[in-house]
């Protein structure tokens, strides 16, 4: 997914821009950036980070850098922050989001022959490079935001710093957080709410989507008022937010302690595990949840080693994602032999991952596994965030097992009755991937649970990736 951080200090804001960046690396691992402006204008350091972490790559620019204005981000896909010189002056700019239609809108910005672009080893183009070219057909850096907004299909979330201070813009329907910390002299923006707490700020106020503001040292300016619809993605508490953050108000662990509790609900004492464990990181808060409700003891019984392994989703290379996967857990023996395990994850996306961990806790002499993924089946490939990264919705472990039963062609209805989980259709669904996974028994949240847990408005919360709906 990525993350980014900015800050507005009257101070040297260096050192806080590199804290505040780190604090985002749960959310990539392929690139890092950081760009500040100060007494010799703009400067700027990307590194990958691929097999290093973050710290350990900028420690040389902390030293090197100056600057009282700066943003950073960690990103999965292109190098960032960009530095841009254009028409409406110089600025550096880092993204957050999914571009759909960008084939057409670089269509559209070639046919009024004003940009080209620099093609990267992949054959695309950077997308935060598109994004910029896009603000800079309009007059101001706010008609161009504004412009953004309007034509991109999928969702962008953007911090643009110029060097009078930064615009911090949220996505059009908020998929994604975007939040305000102050304290005296300084402001900060960040994807995550916690990332500044340590840094001395407190919580000024989150964006709401579609809102601009231009922040500096001495306060923040609304731009842009927020819009009225919203549709923050729901994995965000599932999955990709760190437990210590919080989105429209929800705090993330809390948010997995109420899914866990009511996994246990539906269960209702109908089967009888030794210990409740939760695949780390992600599933540990929802396991104790489940825990805490059914009275079933919490444990530990493999244990994942973080020294020096990324998280497993993140490499592009599906094996490569596999192997991590494995490598990682490691069992605690004396935890499983002989005994019965209820597991939980946060999701089953392809299901080859938590396959082989119920293999090798089968291996290591476990009686039954039980498993309670923490969201609904996922049945479409997300088009907002690159949550599923499926290059095909085919790679779903749910289509797969839809497709052998339904063929190749599946209708929208016969797909949402596959995502009601009333109907027989779900139910053989389930049951499919049940003995597909060699699983004792499997069930997953239910939409209407997740919601719950959540416990915003559902209408404000993306469903997408479970029913289809935007």
């Amino acid at each position: 997914m990525g993350g980014f951080f900015g800050v507005a200090s009257k101070e040297d804001c260096v050192l806080e821009l590199f804290y505040g960046v780190d604090y985002h690396s749960h959310l990539g691992t392929r690139r890092g950036g950081m760009a500040t402006y100060g007494k010799n204008g703009f400067n700027r350091g990307i590194h990958n980070i691929q097999n290093s972490p973050f710290r350990t790559k900028f420690e040389r620019d902390v030293g090197e850098m100056e600057g009282y204005l700066g943003i950073g981000c960690i990103s999965d896909f292109e190098p960032q922050p960009l530095l841009i010189r254009s028409k409406l002056g110089s600025f550096a700019i880092v993204t957050v989001g999914k571009v759909n239609n960008a084939e057409e809108l670089l269509d559209g910005l070639y046919k009024n022959a004003r940009s080209h672009f620099q093609e990267m080893t992949n054959g695309q183009v950077n997308i935060t490079e598109l994004i910029a070219a896009l603000i800079c057909e309009r007059d101001t850096i706010l008609e161009g935001i504004r412009y953004v907004q309007e034509m991109v299909d999928g969702s962008m979330s953007m911090l643009l710093m110029t060097a009078d201070g930064i615009y911090a813009a949220r996505d059009k329907y908020g998929r994604t957080p975007l939040v305000i910390g102050r304290k005296e002299g300084a402001h900060c923006v960040s994807f995550e709410s916690h990332a500044y707490v340590n840094l001395g700020y407190t919580d000024y106020r989150e964006l709401g989507p579609a809102e601009i503001v231009f922040v500096t040292p001495e306060g923040v300016e609304t731009l842009q008022e927020p819009g009225e619809e919203m549709r923050i993605c729901s994995f965000l508490w599932v999955y990709y937010g760190y437990p210590t953050s919080s989105y429209e108000g929800v705090n993330v662990e809390e948010m997995r302690y109420k899914c866990g509790s009511m996994l246990a609900k539906r269960d209702d004492g109908s089967v009888h595990p030794d210990v409740v464990a939760g695949v780390p990181d992600s599933g540990i808060a929802h396991a104790i949840g489940y825990a805490n409700e059914s009275g079933i003891p919490y444990a530990r019984p493999f244990i994942k080693y973080t020294p020096t392994w990324p998280r497993s989703f993140m490499p592009v290379n599906q094996s490569q994602r596999n192997l991590i996967a494995r490598m990682k857990l490691i069992p605690v023996q004396s935890l499983i032999e002989n005994k019965k395990l209820l597991l939980i994850d946060d999701s089953i996306v392809r299901g080859t991952q938590l396959r082989e961990t119920t293999e090798f806790l089968y291996n290591s002499g476990a009686r039954e596994v039980h498993v309670r993924p923490a969201c609904p089946p996922i049945l479409y490939g997300c088009k907002y965030l690159n949550f599923t990264r499926s290059r095909s919705e085919m790679e779903l472990i749910t289509r797969q097992m839809i497709r052998r039963r339904e063929g190749e062609v599946c209708s929208q209805e016969i797909l949402d009755e596959y995502a009601d989980p009333c109907s027989a259709r779900y139910a053989q669904l389930i049951e499919d991937l049940r003995r597909e996974q060699n699983f004792t028994t499997l069930r997953f949240h239910r939409l209407d649970d997740l919601l719950e847990s959540i416990g915003i408005e559902p209408c404000k919360v993306c469903t997408y990736c479970f029913n289809g709906k935007k």
